[in-house]
């Protein structure tokens, strides 16, 4: 017996040394240690990038607050018209000086993650930042998460690759950039984390969790030292009023999936508009801006991000009439916005859009039911997150924000459902979230598999051999029918060529000279390297 408690000491040693060995080797502690350095970064830049919202919307309508349209109602029709035009020149003269097509936002850091970790332009990153600051203070109608969430992942990416790290490393930073934006700019720190895994990595391996929660919790107690730790939205303690609400629920979760593929058509349609109309690139925020001024005179409820409208909603505040027309009038405006070029994302147009479409249904529920249905308010906060959750395709982080932006934590069991089936009609019709149909413009099909984007973001110079330097030079004939590989192509471009070809080696040639061979392709290798990038993403999901 005495001997088997001595061993014990030796047994416990021999079952925690290979954990502990493992968590050493892969440079866990390292990550850890980045990720709260990225997320106390990326945490002030949030609140800088905030604090510049309001420098610009104070120049004209004389608050910093997100009081816009109680100060917009105080001054003269003329400056609400002519702010968005301004604001449109300074983004365009900025966008031409700098030689830049359009802000950075949530599917660049997607693409950049499914791209091998691909690094950011920290320029870029810079610039959206300050096109956005200027649009959305200018009274662009738009939301702030997307530019705060691409400048959050391009700090975490300069310092990951600068770095040196493992491939998987850099998406966890890149990720846990992109938990600290979220957090720090929304006060939502679990809807933080949540959105980094669901939207950015797509999974929630375990070694993970812990970078993504380090950097989020900094980004949250920076941004609640700084603005407090007061929500977004002020609203009641509503309650259900009856169980036998739920068939309501349910049927909202499908109104708010029409409105939300309405308003994703809306924001296609006007980017395909845009794209076909020959003009400067610096002539299209100003002549968006006179469209989207031109209807914040008669409706100034769209200008900016638009939380304090919302909050209006959230404490039924509007009539139903009005709802109905901010929804069309919001659309509009946030489709022009985003296709002329000004900064933005679609996060908090969707909460605008979803709280005047549950406020709307709850009206109408209460005129056909007043002793059943609950307030407008409670429908209201539905309706933001099944509108939010369908057009972002993130139902669960969306969820947890609308908890955390509201505080509306009794509501849990109808939001869920309601959330749910707005973002499962949405599937059903519009096949993906806006942001994956912005990637498909690019050709990356995220939603196919990890197989679709390693082919293409593999390269050919990832897994040639090259010619050996003393080698005798090779040159191809001119008319040498032989199909040649560039070391920038796609892996999927070899297995093509390969395939149709019927070859198993293939001649890589110099980009500047296509009939100078560098190095040969092999067809078992390329096989071999693809096949590793699949086991290799697959233990980064599930480790």
């Amino acid at each position: 017996m005495i001997e088997t408690f001595k061993r014990i000491p030796a047994i416990v040693a021999s079952w925690i040394r290979p954990n502990v060995d493992t968590f050493l080797s892969t440079g866990q502690p390292k990550i850890w240690a980045l990720s709260l350095i990225i997320g106390a970064g990326v945490g002030m830049a949030a609140i800088l990038f905030r604090e510049a919202i309001g420098l610009v919307q104070l120049l004209w309508l004389g608050t910093r607050t997100e009081e816009v349209l109680t100060a917009a109602r105080n001054i003269a029709w003329y400056w609400i018209f002519l702010a968005p035009v301004a604001g449109g020149a300074v983004v365009g003269a900025l966008l031409h000086l700098l030689n830049a097509k359009r802000t950075g936002g949530v599917a660049d850091v997607i693409e950049a993650r499914a791209m091998a970790g691909r690094p950011l332009d920290f320029r870029d990153g810079i610039l959206s930042a300050i096109v956005t600051a200027v649009s959305l203070g200018a009274g662009a109608s738009a939301g702030r998460e997307g530019p705060v969430v691409h400048l959050g992942a391009t700090l975490a990416s300069v310092i990951g690759h600068r770095r040196k790290l493992p491939e998987w490393c850099v998406r966890t930073l890149l990720a846990a950039g992109v938990a600290s934006a979220v957090s720090a700019s929304f006060n939502a720190p679990i809807a933080g984390v949540l959105f980094a895994h669901e939207v950015i990595l797509q999974h929630y391996a375990f070694r993970s969790f812990v970078p993504i929660v380090i950097a989020s919790t900094a980004g949250t107690v920076l941004s609640r030292l700084w603005f407090d730790e007061a929500t977004a939205f002020f609203v009641p303690a509503y309650q259900i009023t009856s169980y036998w609400e739920f068939p309501a629920f349910a049927l909202l979760g499908v109104v708010s999936a029409i409105v939300a593929v309405l308003f994703q058509f809306s924001l296609i349609a006007a980017d395909y508009v845009a794209r076909n109309v020959q003009l400067p690139l610096f002539l299209r925020p100003v002549i968006g801006g006179m469209a989207v001024g031109a209807i914040a005179v008669f409706f100034p409820h769209v200008l900016g991000v638009g939380y304090q409208v919302t909050d209006q909603a959230l404490w039924s505040q509007l009539p139903l009439h009005l709802l109905l027309v901010l929804i069309v009038a919001k659309s509009i405006a946030t489709a022009i916005t985003l296709a002329s070029r000004f900064g933005g994302g679609v996060f908090s147009p969707s909460l605008y859009l979803g709280a005047m479409t549950g406020g709307a249904f709850g009206l109408i529920a209460g005129s056909v039911f007043p002793d059943m249905a609950s307030s407008g308010g409670l429908y209201a906060i539905l309706g933001m997150g099944a509108v939010a959750g369908a057009v972002i395709g993130a139902p669960i982080s969306t969820t947890v924000m609308v908890f955390e932006l509201t505080g509306g934590y009794t509501l849990s069991i109808a939001l869920l459902l309601t959330v749910a089936i707005a973002y499962g009609i949405n599937q059903a019709i519009h096949g993906h979230s806006y942001f994956h149909w912005q990637l498909e413009m690019r050709g990356l099909f995220i939603h196919e598999g990890p197989h679709r984007s390693l082919t293409r973001a593999k390269r050919v110079m990832d897994f040639m051999d090259l010619l050996e330097p003393d080698a005798e030079p090779v040159n191809l004939a001119e008319d040498d029918g032989t199909p040649v590989l560039r070391p920038s192509d796609t892996l999927e471009r070899a297995l093509r060529l390969f395939d149709s070809h019927g070859v198993s080696r293939l001649p890589v040639c110099d980009e500047g000279d296509p009939r100078r061979v560098i190095g040969w392709a092999d067809q078992v290798r390329a096989l071999r390297y693809f096949n590793k990038a699949l086991i290799d993403a697959s233990i980064e999901e599930h480790r």
